[in-house]
């Protein structure tokens, strides 16, 4: 009886990390923000600056995470995807929709999207780690 109830309390912690934000079940939130947190500090040793001062939204990629988890943007808005990896190259796919997958953007190598997709909430991911690594995220497209 113990395992079974165990067993069930893991399976509702996997599917409630998915709906939260994509990306690894195994995740934490609190792994998460500590991986964000990482990935916006070395986006400012690369390019100078925080990332909310740049003209557009910024998605940071970083240790098989896209940072942030969820975003909301208006629709047609111009997301920019920027790999922070030191040696890992990612990509942004919208596979669900029907959207070729980007090129493999290597580290400080960096991707614009105008999203002009319906509104509504979207899934994305990374094709080279989303069934390993559990590399997924969401974009809530607004009106």
């Amino acid at each position: 009886m113990r395992i079974g109830i165990t067993l069930i309390a893991l399976l509702m912690f996997a599917g409630l990390q998915m709906l939260l934000g994509g990306g690894n079940a195994a995740t934490s939130e609190a792994e998460r923000t500590k991986i964000c947190n990482e990935a916006e500090k070395r986006y400012q040793e690369l390019f100078g600056k925080p990332s909310k001062d740049e003209p557009m939204t910024i998605v940071k990629m970083y240790k098989y995470t896209f940072c942030p988890a969820v975003l909301k943007v208006k629709q047609g808005t111009t997301v920019r995807w920027v790999n922070v990896d030191k040696r890992t190259s990612h990509s942004v796919w919208f596979k669900e929709q029907g959207k070729d997958e980007s090129d493999r953007l290597f580290s400080e190598e960096n991707v614009e999207l105008k999203l002009d997709f319906p509104p509504g909430d979207l899934g994305y991911l990374c094709g080279p780690h989303f069934e390993k690594e559990g590399m997924k995220a969401r974009i809530i497209i607004t009106e």
